[in-house]
């Protein structure tokens, strides 16, 4: 992907890339039973395998498939649900070689990464996999998530594919369609530990409304740094940031560009908004805190002086283990927070 404006790259190379142009780095369920084993991981199923995703297509075999490739942050919402993948697309490894923050629990060296950045996905690794379906998610109608889309159409030849929403959807909606999912490959979303999880999310969900109302006036900024502009981004266009609208969250509303998704700003025109809490987006590919400190107008905004920026995760890892942390987080940020805007 070229260096280029982000105002110049399409919307799903911006999303990718977390803004971050400047690093480099734009580069229902049905059948079977609810059966699994007592440690959690995917039962063995038999028979056929049907599930319809959120296309509203019907993807049917005639097993249930083993020989799975996923996209790295939904392959790690499987693994919540006991559910390996053979291989994973999409941020796995840093660069040196630990997990990145989207590959959850996922063990990084045991998972063919057939891409790891995006605009990278090696067909001829993917092909030998001998994959029964590809997994991943849209941000975009029909438009599959870290598949490249020069080589698309090659791609999606190979194998039958499942697409689930991250966008037009809620986190809670995201939530359920990723267990139908893992459920229907075997996965455990009833035991012990799913049941136990999801009680986590549903009082975290509570904190967070009680949290945003009593605290009316606090307003959330959802950022993303790059090396030369600060992306506001819609709180609308993404499943997490929409739930917690929906809990009672106020959000900055920035002036979205043609894409929808976000403002781009300068950094000369950083403080545009007043924010009370900055939610800044936490893949690698994105400025971190640290990094942003040598950007004068960063550290002049009034959250930052206050230090009430919180890592946002960007990319959710759809399992209720995963996102309940997420609510507990902003829960605390907003309870603690001090009007400064």
């Amino acid at each position: 992907m070229p260096n280029a404006r982000a105002s110049h790259l399409s919307r799903r190379g911006v999303l990718a890339a977390g803004g971050a142009i400047g690093l480099g780095a734009a580069l229902v369920a049905c059948g079977g039973d609810d059966s699994s084993d007592a440690s959690g991981k995917a039962a063995e199923k038999s028979g056929p395998w049907t599930f319809t995703d959120d296309r509203g297509t019907k993807v049917e075999l005639k097993a249930v498939p083993k020989n799975i490739v996923a996209f790295t942050g939904t392959a790690a919402a499987l693994h919540d649900y006991g559910v390996e993948v053979k291989g994973v697309f999409g941020p796995t490894k840093t660069k040196d070689g630990k997990a990145d923050v989207q590959a959850g629990d996922l063990d990084v060296n045991k998972v063919k990464v057939i891409g790891n950045v995006y605009g990278e996905f090696n067909i001829e690794q993917y092909a030998a996999l001998a994959p029964e379906v590809l997994i991943t998610n849209m941000w975009a109608k029909d438009d599959p998530w870290y598949v490249p889309p020069q080589s698309k159409d090659k791609i999606m030849k190979v194998a039958p594919s499942v697409l689930l929403w991250a966008a037009e959807t809620t986190m809670q909606k995201a939530l359920e369609r990723h267990a139908e999912l893992a459920k229907s490959l075997g996965g455990d979303t009833t035991g012990p530990k799913a049941a136990a999880a999801k009680t986590r999310f549903e009082k975290a969900a509570a904190r967070l409304r009680a949290a945003a109302k009593s605290k009316p006036g606090i307003k959330v900024l959802i950022g993303s740094g790059s090396a030369e502009l600060f992306y506001i981004s819609v709180p609308k266009t993404s499943a997490d940031t929409l739930y917690f609208q929906e809990l009672g969250v106020t959000f900055i509303e920035p002036k979205a560009n043609a894409q929808g998704f976000f403002e781009e700003l300068s950094w000369e025109n950083a403080d545009k908004y007043g924010a009370d809490i900055i939610m800044l987006d936490n893949r690698s590919s994105a400025l971190q805190p640290a990094a942003l400190a040598a950007k004068p107008t960063w550290a002049k905004l009034p959250a930052v002086k206050a230090n009430q920026v919180i890592p946002r995760v960007t990319e959710p890892i759809y399992s209720y283990d995963k996102c309940a942390p997420i609510l507990e987080d902003l829960a605390q940020a907003i309870e603690t927070a001090k009007k400064v805007a």
